[in-house]
């Protein structure tokens, strides 16, 4: 099996009116050795288990050592092999996501602002989180970053926002400190957009920024919230337990969408719950 790569620089400004298009390609081998480890399931019995009281939650998943170690971690002289990283088949030894554009229905009409906010939340694969920073030179200063999400099965949408995260992340040294969080989503992660020429910066792409509280998932929800993030993103089975993978979830206060000219909506709560993503 081998997988193709195809790159295309577009160069204008040249000449007045004229535009130049640069393709390149490139090609990596995927060896037998590498199929056979994705057919490998990883041992979910290592996740470690949350406490039911997320206030105390903190103490417990964040020592000192993680938070305060940032520095002496960046300073660390590095002990990964180059050769290792640049190897193709390492490079590339994990599964596709689940979910393709094909298992996405079209995108909502414009004027369906509830069902088009639950279709993004529900059908985006990832999405920029936005915390206030602690890091020592932009403290107070909004840090943004990306997260694999998920807010359930494919047929069973929560509108929830679910994440698999490490203590290890800049990010959740910042909710640490202040759990106050944006999550926003693009539907130039889709095909609408690239297909019908839209920028993603354009109303008609539309965009949606869930605000509220990220929290520790409890007890009770951690077997859904495993169902929902691996059958959407499977590779998470095979990320590195010493990592301390743990859930959270986005508990949303607002939620601000854009989906046309004209303005944003501020969706009510109730609204958006009630909307189905699938449902016409």
């Amino acid at each position: 099996m081998r997988l193709n790569f195809i790159f295309v620089i577009i160069l204008g400004g040249l000449h007045h009116g004229d535009s130049y298009v640069i393709v390149n390609s490139m090609s990596w081998a995927v060896t037998a050795e590498v199929e056979e480890e994705l057919d490998t399931s990883s041992n979910e019995e290592t996740i470690p288990a949350l406490l039911e009281d997320t206030g105390s939650f903190w103490k417990q998943s964040y020592p000192a050592s993680v938070i305060n170690n940032d520095v002496e971690r960046s300073a660390a002289p590095s002990t990964v092999d180059a050769k290792q990283i640049l190897t193709p088949s390492r490079m590339f030894s994990y599964k596709r996501e689940a979910v393709s554009a094909a298992d996405s229905p079209p995108p909502q009409s414009h004027d369906e602002v509830a069902r088009t906010a639950r279709y993004l939340a529900h059908y985006s694969s990832w999405g920029f989180l936005a915390t206030i920073s602690t890091h020592e030179k932009i403290k107070g200063v909004p840090f943004g970053n990306i997260f694999a999400v998920s807010d359930g099965l494919l047929d069973n949408s929560t509108g929830i926002p679910l994440f698999y995260i490490t203590p290890m992340d800049s990010s959740v040294a910042d909710l640490v400190n202040n759990s106050s969080a944006s999550l926003t989503f693009s539907e130039a992660e889709g095909d609408y957009c690239r297909e019908n020429m839209v920028d993603p910066e354009d109303p008609r792409c539309a965009r949606l920024t869930l605000t509220g509280q990220m929290v520790a998932v409890e007890r009770g929800e951690l077997e859904f919230s495993k169902k929902a993030m691996f059958s959407r993103h499977p590779v998470m089975r095979k990320w590195p337990i010493t990592h301390n993978w743990f859930f959270m979830k986005l508990n949303i206060k607002q939620v601000w969408l854009q989906n046309w000219f004209g303005g944003v909506y501020m969706i009510p709560l109730e609204d958006y719950f009630k909307a189905s993503p699938t449902k016409f």
